[in-house]
């Protein structure tokens, strides 16, 4: 059995003692304390979470974000309410993204033609980077 810590006197030594909600229950056999241990979740990092969210407000569809980053659309959208993201208004446009290596995002920069009227971002991505573009626009 694994070494539980009672609530109350902080004693080690715990015995079974039903179940309660789905969830093992225990006593302590120091002071007769009824306790049960926290559900433990399949926790989610809170970089995934971030770069989701970032994502998100740059225009990126929920179901790319899910093929990137291999999180949940249903995950990402529930991040988007519990943390009230709002996507700009005058989202007129469609970014385009690449997923690039440390090489690759270098070559990328060193040619004038990539970085000449455009608006980018480049975010970390794990061990690669994710360039996202879209074209400026322009008051005639």
């Amino acid at each position: 059995m694994p070494s539980l810590k009672c609530p109350k006197c902080d004693a080690t030594e715990a015995v079974r003692n039903g179940i309660v909600g789905g969830r093992q229950r225990y006593r302590c056999k120091n002071c007769d304390y009824n306790y049960t241990v926290d559900k433990v979740g399949k926790g989610i990092n809170t970089y995934y979470v971030i770069k989701a969210l970032q994502l998100y407000i740059e225009g990126v569809s929920l179901r790319e974000i899910e093929r990137l980053l291999g999180v949940s659309h249903v995950s990402v959208m529930n991040w988007v309410k519990k943390y009230q993201i709002r996507v700009p208004e005058k989202n007129t446009y469609h970014p385009t993204y690449k997923i690039l290596s440390h090489t690759e995002l270098a070559a990328y920069f060193s040619e004038r033609e990539n970085v000449m009227g455009a608006g980018m971002i480049v975010t970390e991505l794990g061990d690669k980077f994710m360039l996202i573009k879209w074209e400026r626009f322009r008051d005639d």
